[in-house]
């Protein structure tokens, strides 16, 4: 978790960098063409096949068209409207006590619920967890996400935990003016 929020730390302040050495003066006659930052710019090519030459690239590779992999991706498919509308998607609680094999007991907990018949996990931390300690298995809620997220050591896609409620009372709502809307 520490790491994950030291890299989107040190890739704000890349970004932020970037965007300041490219800033110019905007004149009204002519136009600037220069972008201001990278938020755009597709992937470079060149970095994306050296790390698949790597042995977590290959891991990956092999992972992503296994039938695992593919399991995964078809779905993100089947939500990925919901998540970028940030919809009520309607939601059965199957596992409150999911540990993901070799996890420290002190590390984060999921929450694994199906929707629309596919399963998927959503992370929280001990403290947030609390919250929801009122769910039992097969307890419907309604879930929002804005974003999902996949890897190779998790057997369904991790929907981010935004915003959860049951019997119209919420459980969990993510505040976004923490952590720089993270």
């Amino acid at each position: 978790m520490n790491k994950t929020i030291y890299f989107l730390i040190l890739t704000l302040a890349v970004v932020s960098a970037l965007v300041y050495s490219n800033r110019e003066i905007k004149h009204d006659s002519e136009p600037t063409s220069k972008p201001l930052s990278t938020a755009g710019a597709k992937p470079d090519p060149a970095a994306r096949k050296k790390w698949e030459a790597t042995p977590d690239g290959i891991k990956y590779k092999e992972w992503e068209t296994s039938p695992a992999g593919k399991k995964v991706h078809a779905s993100y498919e089947k939500i990925k409207n919901d998540i970028n509308s940030f919809a009520n998607m309607e939601a059965v609680v199957t596992s409150v006590t999911f540990q993901r094999e070799n996890a420290k007991p002190s590390g984060p907990k999921w929450l694994i619920v199906k929707i629309n018949n596919e399963e998927y996990m959503m992370q929280f931390t001990q403290k947030d967890f609390q919250q929801l300690s009122s769910l039992e298995v097969n307890d419907k809620i309604i879930v929002k996400s804005r974003s999902a997220g996949y890897s190779p050591n998790h057997p369904y896609l991790i929907i981010s935990s935004d915003y959860i409620e049951r019997n119209n009372k919420v459980l969990f709502e993510r505040d976004l003016s923490k952590n720089g809307g993270c």
